[in-house]
């Protein structure tokens, strides 16, 4: 996938909020390289690993390609390339209004450990989750 193709799909599951990231966000986050990219049809999942611990940086799945299995794909194999790059732990944040999200990283062992109140609009806080790998 090019920067375009994460924009435009980033595009099509987070077209309010949170903000969609454009191709050159994209394009800056690719260089870095602490930072990989995971595919798969319709969906991605952009993570990256800093010393022992790692980070979902974003996940996403088509609207017409969720519920079958993707998103916990990806989240197995973020945590087995975080593990190989030497992580031990993985951090995310999410909308505390996305139900959805929230339950698949519930269902994948990730707690919550805190917040960060109105961070993505008022009344939509960043819920912060950790997983051990």
């Amino acid at each position: 996938m090019t920067p375009d193709d994460l924009a435009a799909l980033h595009d099509r599951c987070f077209a309010t909020h949170p903000r969609p990231w454009s191709a050159a966000e994209f394009e800056a986050l690719l260089a870095g390289p602490p930072n990989f990219l995971l595919t798969r049809p319709q969906s991605f999942l952009l993570g990256r690993v800093i010393a022992d611990e790692a980070e979902l940086l974003t996940l996403a799945v088509a609207p017409e390609a969720r519920r079958q299995g993707l998103a916990s794909a990806l989240l197995a194999e973020f945590a087995a390339t975080s593990r190989a790059r030497g992580a031990r732990e993985a951090f995310l944040e999410v909308a505390s209004d996305n139900a959805a999200a929230m339950a698949l990283y519930a269902r994948a062992d990730w707690e919550i450990i805190g917040k960060r109140r109105n961070y993505y609009a008022p009344g939509v806080d960043a819920v912060l989750m950790r997983r051990t790998l």
